[in-house]
């Protein structure tokens, strides 16, 4: 047993006080009780040991990636553990705890600046060519191009086999938010094999509302909406497209830790509410399972929770 063999079986629990009468039960999957607080463990780990078992990355070789913050700090975990040398090309658009994060975990960090504070298509798009030019300029380099890289789909459909094992098979539609659209793609696939007319709901961010044929623009739900279509996006696999605002995930998700004791960041703000109009449509008797993607200790430096009421002090 190493330390990678702590990655998954998370617990999947339900919200117990913000879901209205009337409404299907609403069951998260608890993903910061992954080793490094986020989902993203899953896929890194998928990534690297299909890169060593097909001899993508060689012996003494090293890994290369852009990230908004959870996958580099995820695959900083997973290389920490084998001692494989990590680039990571990340931007001061996301939060200074998966920064310190990633750094602290041996990483060495490339910076790209973003001129709106906040993750845009041009964003993106300057991240993913520095990675490309650092692993070009690095013989023996592997760079995983998350977006691109479909090893992470079986991490991903293990995650769905936890969650129809968690319910029994009792699950009416599964909402989660769209990135690289890896978690939603695998997680989706697998639970439609086990419940063909399973209602499957992909998040996005109303300013960047791609996935819906809107215009790309500049939002603060992290982790998400990159401003393009993702390649690994499969409209099929999707019943529906939700939108929601980066105003309004980060209000649930503070309301989450106030009501739930759920502390999570922005995305899974995103995913509660956009579960909350599916449970509402359901009514009693269903199930609504979503993600707690990572954990709100990344985000404590963030407009997310910086702004929280400060400490009084006893008199």
């Amino acid at each position: 047993m190493t330390v990678l063999s702590t990655i998954g079986g998370t617990r999947l629990v339900p919200l117990r006080h913000i879901v209205p009468e009337g409404s299907a039960r609403i069951l998260v999957k608890l993903e910061y009780e992954n080793p490094t607080g986020s989902m993203k463990d899953r896929m890194a780990l998928a990534m690297v040991a299909a890169a060593e078992a097909d001899g993508r990355l060689q012996p003494g070789g090293s890994v290369v990636e852009y990230t908004g913050g959870s996958t580099g700090v995820s695959l900083a975990f997973v290389c920490a553990a084998k001692r494989i040398p990590l680039d990571l090309v990340t931007s001061e658009a996301f939060s200074q705890e998966k920064r310190d994060h990633m750094a602290a975990l041996g990483a060495r960090l490339t910076l790209v600046h973003s001129p709106t504070g906040g993750t845009t298509k041009a964003l993106t798009l300057e991240m993913i060519e520095t990675a490309r030019q650092i692993a070009a300029a690095k013989p023996g380099s592997f760079w995983t191009d998350q977006f691109n890289n479909t090893d992470v789909l079986p991490g991903y459909a293990a995650m769905a086999g936890e969650i129809w094992q968690q319910t029994d098979g009792r699950v009416d539609a599964f909402v989660q938010a769209v990135g690289t659209s890896g978690s939603f793609r695998g997680i989706s696939a697998r639970l439609r094999t086990l419940k063909p007319g399973l209602l499957t709901v992909a998040v996005e961010p109303a300013e960047s509302p791609v996935l819906s044929g809107g215009q790309s623009g500049s939002h603060k739900i992290e982790g998400t909406g990159p401003g393009f279509v993702p390649p690994q996006w499969r409209p099929e696999l999707a019943s529906e497209i939700a939108q929601v605002s980066s105003m309004d995930a980060m209000a649930m998700a503070r309301r989450l830790a106030r009501e739930e004791g759920l502390f999570a960041g922005t995305s899974t703000g995103a995913n509660v509410l956009a579960a909350l109009r599916i449970a509402g449509r359901l009514g009693p008797g269903g199930t609504v399972v979503t993600i707690a993607c990572d954990s709100g200790m990344k985000y404590l430096s963030t407009p997310l929770y910086a702004a929280a009421p400060a400490a009084t002090t006893a008199a």
